[in-house]
């Protein structure tokens, strides 16, 4: 394989590392609030077995957020390497934009998450409630804010505006048009549900997984209808906005568009393809299975709007196989979430919220579902990024003229290290996971014991070090 394909793989790889996580500290960093928020109103009433369930809740998936917290950072700061190693024409030509924007990032996003997490994860019961909820909103603000940035950049690449070109070179005219460029609203919007649904069915899997190994019980009943209702609540709000930016896209990008699709010939009343083979040689599609019509009544809201073929774009447009396959692999699990958090939602409401009440057929489908979320957040990845080809930043700078000129053996040796890292790191993560679910009562005792050890202020110093550490 030369560079080329060799750099996009392995930029491929590390970003399907570190999304995963990214897409968890988001949201659960504001499903702790709502933890945090319960127990504070619970703790002084008289149903104290329900004040610690919340309280339980709370520090145990605080454990969780930390873990998924580290392995971002370390994916994150790798990734913005490969920018020099991999991409250093990108950065010639556009590090007037993209360098600001990842500068934002780090210095109002991740100093925050970083400085305020060391609190959160240490300081309670050594600084006061106010400053420890402080901390936590601090910490989910921050997740959220650090997303915007990196959602502004990324949304710049695909639909890029408030720019000019000098001599090649990238120069912003006016940073408000560069960050609220057409397509960012919605992908912000997108990833944030994302990163929501991805939290709700962690949630809702793990606590299934507790009840079925009979522990847990104070939290996982209060959990698993948490992640539920989110889950049930958020996936229709996600259909609606999915809409929205499929027809963003069909205005700003209309090729990817037409690969997602799989359609080669522009055409009206285009039908949709439930499933097809791609063939970019014959570029044609085998195995059609069709509803007719449907693609335009979806995408221009027209059973005979026009929707432009690959064939239109010349050599300027994606690979249609794999941005075909990955759509509809985060359609399909998308409908599958909807479908379950609903029929499950609605059974635990008659279940009296009673999880051992449940079918245990459907506690083993929440278990199984435990990191659906990941499935669609990177399916979806994919058809962002792989759609955007063969351009870098779309429709005005090709990858093929930005890419390192390394040694394509260099890149396939760190390629193959990477993927060996990243897969043990994802083992060992998930294994940790599982010990913590299936052993909360020790790593909770833990904590109290690592806690009651803290002198009185090293919360501050732990803090420090802990972002210092980041």
């Amino acid at each position: 394989m030369d560079a080329l394909i060799l750099a996009r793989m392995q930029f491929a790889a590390n970003i399907t590392f570190h999304i995963l996580f990214p897409t968890i500290s988001i949201g659960l960093g504001w499903l702790l609030l709502f933890f945090r928020v319960r127990w504070l109103k619970t703790r002084h009433g008289s149903d104290k077995a329900l004040a610690q369930g919340w309280l339980d809740a709370y520090r145990f998936w605080t454990k969780v957020f930390a873990l998924s917290f580290a392995l971002g950072v370390v994916s994150g700061i790798t990734m913005s390497f490969q920018f020099g190693t991999n991409w250093p024409g990108f950065m010639e030509r556009a590090g007037n934009i993209a360098g600001p924007l990842l500068g934002y990032e780090v210095l109002t996003a991740f100093f925050l998450e970083a400085g305020f997490l060391g609190i959160m994860l240490f300081g309670h019961g050594k600084v006061s409630e106010r400053v420890h909820f402080m901390s936590t909103a601090l910490v989910a603000f921050g997740t959220t804010l650090s997303a915007f940035w990196i959602l502004a950049l990324n949304s710049w690449m695909q639909t890029p505006a408030g720019h000019e070109v000098i001599d090649g070179v990238y120069h912003v005219k006016s940073w408000v048009d560069v960050i609220f460029n057409p397509s960012f609203p919605y992908r912000f919007t997108h990833m944030l549900l994302a990163s929501g649904l991805t939290c709700a069915f962690l949630l809702v899997g793990l606590s299934a997984w507790q009840v079925l190994r009979g522990v847990g019980q104070r939290s996982a009943p209060r959990v698993m209808r948490v992640g539920l209702t989110v889950a049930a609540l958020l996936i229709p709000v996600q259909i609606f906005v999915g809409d929205l930016h499929g027809l963003n896209t069909l205005e700003h990008q209309p090729a990817k568009i037409a690969a997602m699709e799989g359609v080669w010939e522009t055409e009206r009343g285009a039908p949709l393809l439930l499933f097809a083979v791609p063939d970019a040689a014959e570029r044609k599609n085998h195995f059609e299975i069709a509803i007719p019509k449907v693609a335009s009544l979806i995408l221009t809201h027209e059973l005979d709007g026009e929707i432009k073929g690959l064939n239109s774009f010349g050599d300027a447009h994606p690979p249609a196989l794999p941005v075909f396959f990955a759509f509809r692999i985060m359609v399909g699990v998308g409908m599958l979430m909807l479908g379950v958090s609903w029929l499950g939602w609605w059974l635990y409401r008659r279940a009296k919220w009673q999880p051992a009440a449940l079918p245990r057929v459907l506690l083993w489908t929440f278990a199984s579902m435990t990191f659906s979320g990941w499935v669609a957040t990177v399916a979806g990845w994919y058809v962002t990024e792989i759609g955007r080809q063969p351009f870098i930043i779309y429709g005005l700078l090709r990858t093929a003229d930005v890419v390192s000129t390394v040694p394509s053996s260099m890149i396939g040796l760190t390629l193959a290290l990477y993927i060996v890292l990243y897969l043990a790191l994802i083992v060992a993560y998930m294994t940790v996971l599982k010990y913590m679910a299936e052993k909360p009562e020790e790593v909770l005792a833990e904590e109290a014991r690592d806690r009651a050890a803290t002198p009185a202020g090293a919360s501050t110093t732990a803090a420090i070090s802990t972002g210092g550490a980041a």
